[in-house]
């Protein structure tokens, strides 16, 4: 990329030089901004029925925002007399998810976590929306965690670089295009993700519910969505073949002579896998700790959420208890647990869990519903080849799948330094 033909310092450590004709300026000398309000939550007469847009921080999703998923009602604009955010106007969230950035293409409100910047013929905003998201961030405080906080005095004082308005509209206009470019070429890796997703799931369903000979007799299942298996597969339930334990209920205190260990919940299942970055402790007795220690090769079943979510236990962590939005199965020795894994696996993707959950209130794969769920049975020798077969085939996608996560890692960072360089005037992309 080319450079400007010369720079100069802008005092500014993190900013470094810019061209020697840009500026550098606070937010608060450059932009008057306006905070948005939010209606007490629990008063249903500021929300039920809502006919006005009031943009929220889940709603800064695309770079146009048309629409809010809540709205608010007469009342609430009368009892609070909040300000119109004007069409067109340049949102910025500054608290959460700190640092998302859209135009809305109406006049609406927005809530108190979201700043607005009206449109100014002086000022192209489009430049300020590639550049503030990084700019503003730079001027944050960070909590024990390690998260962005930011206030109007920390906004109000943070450092813009500011480049003359024609080539702010350069500048935005080829960031536009580049940025289309690459999100594109994004879409489609996300997409092609999807595809190895598919690909994946054929796999194992052709094996764990056909098998791997083509030939084989087969007969009805008695399943409905799973149709015919092979003739000497049988279906059983899973109670027949398992035994089948709901994790704890929290014990936030030591109720005498027990013993704080780690528990897993089911954010900590992840399909094929365990996440024990996050893991919680708990108290537990002496006979909870022989009734709930997960072993080698248990399946860890989400009893919540996504329910029926299933990894298998590798002894992640020397000693391991659940908590009781977790399920433990521990198979028979008729019983591959890798095989059940695949199945589980399946049945998730097929809705096959939702069946049996209740879907009008939160969902719940309750131990008495698990255990009634069937499912089919090769001899133990066939599920041994089936669970040979469905990772030898699934690891080439794998590593598909992993070369393509790279690339859109790559793009999104090329992306990112793009788009600072740019602002910054670190690379020239307008033409004399």
């Amino acid at each position: 990329m080319k450079k400007y033909d010369s720079y100069k310092d802008s005092g500014i450590e993190w900013i470094g030089e810019i061209p020697s004709h840009w500026a550098v300026n606070k937010v608060k000398h450059n932009f008057s901004f306006k905070t948005g309000f939010t209606p007490p939550s629990g008063k249903s007469e500021y929300y039920e029925d809502g006919t006005h847009v009031w943009i929220n921080i889940s709603d800064l999703q695309e770079k146009e925002i048309s629409d809010s998923v809540n709205k608010i009602t007469d009342k609430a604009i009368e009892d609070f007399k909040p300000e119109i955010v004007q069409k067109g106007s340049l949102l910025y969230s500054f608290k959460l998810s700190v640092g998302r950035v859209g135009f809305n293409t109406m006049d609406c409100y927005t809530n108190e976590a979201i700043f607005s910047i009206n449109p100014d013929s002086s000022t192209n905003l489009n430049f300020f929306y590639y550049s503030l998201p990084d700019q503003i961030l730079k001027n944050a405080n960070e909590n024990i965690y390690g998260a962005k906080i930011l206030n109007q005095e920390l906004i109000k004082n943070a450092y813009l670089v500011i480049p003359p308005t024609t080539e702010q509209t350069s500048i935005a206009n080829f960031l536009d295009l580049k940025t289309s470019e690459i999100d594109e070429l994004i879409a489609d890796k996300k997409r092609l993700l999807e595809l190895y997703e598919e690909e994946k799931t054929a796999i194992i369903n052709q094996a764990v519910t056909k098998g791997l000979d083509p030939n084989v007799p087969m007969k009805d299942s008695g399943i409905e969505w799973l149709g015919e298996i092979p003739e000497h597969w049988e279906v059983k339930k899973l109670k027949y073949v398992a035994d089948i334990i709901l994790g704890k209920m929290l014990t936030p205190e030591d109720k005498g002579n027990y013993k704080l260990k780690p528990y897993l919940r089911a954010a900590n299942l992840c399909w094929h896998h365990v996440n024990v970055e996050d893991v919680k402790e708990m108290w537990f007795s002496e006979k909870e700790l022989e009734k709930y220690l997960v072993t080698k090769n248990d399946l860890l079943v989400s009893e919540g959420g996504e329910v029926g979510r299933t990894c298998i236990w590798n002894e992640e962590l020397n000693e391991c208890y659940i908590q009781n939005s977790v399920h433990k199965v521990t198979v028979n020795n008729k019983c591959d647990p890798s095989y059940f894994l695949q199945l589980f696996y399946l049945y998730g993707v097929k809705g096959a869990f939702d069946l049996v959950v209740n879907k009008i209130s939160i969902a719940h794969l309750t131990r008495e519903k698990l255990k009634e769920v069937e499912f089919t049975l090769p001899p133990l020798s066939e599920q041994k080849v089936i669970v040979h077969h469905i990772e030898s085939e699934c690891s080439k996608i794998d590593f598909k799948k992993a070369r393509t996560e790279e690339l859109i890692e790559l793009l999104t960072e090329y992306r990112t330094a793009l788009i600072s360089e740019a602002v910054t005037g670190k690379i020239k992309v307008i033409e004399d």
